[in-house]
């Protein structure tokens, strides 16, 4: 199987799901980068300091570490940089430039670099709050965006949808960058470096105490 065709597939879907060596390799190559010395690959400097705040309001600190914390911000930059193909890139751009642009007019706010986590949270928390028909609605307008993008056809789509698409690929990436973090994968799921015996037909409680397996 091509594992770059697989994840791109995927960027822009719901089933987070797959681990490759892409995926980790991509995962292990932001360990050795402190936040602080942070440069975006694919996104701009500001759109990277928004990204941040947005990770961690997905997943804030609370008795574990937020999201950016374990570097999902500088997780997310990569996949759209090195696994995403042109047409995923463009479609992340626009719908998160609408997303920004709406936070910036919400908020009075004339740069991206001034917007606050108190600014885009209210953004992030109304893309979001659809109905489940609704949601069935608009991955039909955006599959049909995207078709009509890909066949070089006049596409629009509605801000409000880009804004949803964007919000819900944000929180999918957010939840699968921190699932495969060395920290999460180590601390709070269930973890065995080297494998042992396999155990089949036993519950999953009395294995692991109920934690999924790490990477």
């Amino acid at each position: 199987m091509d594992r770059r065709k697989a994840l791109k597939n995927m960027g822009l879907a719901l089933g987070y799901t797959v681990a490759t060596p892409t995926l980790i390799s991509i995962v292990q190559s932001c360990k050795s980068e402190t936040v602080l010395e942070w440069t975006p690959d694919f996104f701009s400097k500001d759109e990277g300091a928004a990204l941040t705040k947005l990770v961690d309001i997905i997943l804030p600190k609370t008795d574990t570490p937020s999201a950016s914390e374990v570097q999902v911000n500088l997780f997310i930059d990569r996949f759209a940089d090195q696994v995403m193909d042109k047409e995923q890139q463009d479609f992340v751009k626009m719908s998160m430039g609408n997303f920004l642009s709406k936070a910036q007019k919400d908020a009075g706010k004339e740069k991206i670099a001034d917007l606050s986590t108190e600014d885009l949270e209210p953004v992030l928390a109304s893309s979001l709050r659809v109905t489940k028909e609704d949601e069935a609605k608009y991955f039909k307008l955006i599959n049909a965006y995207q078709k009509a993008v890909a066949n070089g056809e006049p596409a629009t789509l509605d801000e409000g949808i880009s804004r949803f698409a964007f919000a819900n690929n944000l929180r999918g990436l957010t939840i699968m960058g921190y699932k495969t973090s060395e920290y999460v994968g180590e601390n709070l799921m269930a973890y065995l470096p080297i494998p042992g015996e396999y155990i089949g037909c036993t519950d999953l409680n009395e294995l692991t105490e109920g934690k999924a397996w790490s990477l």
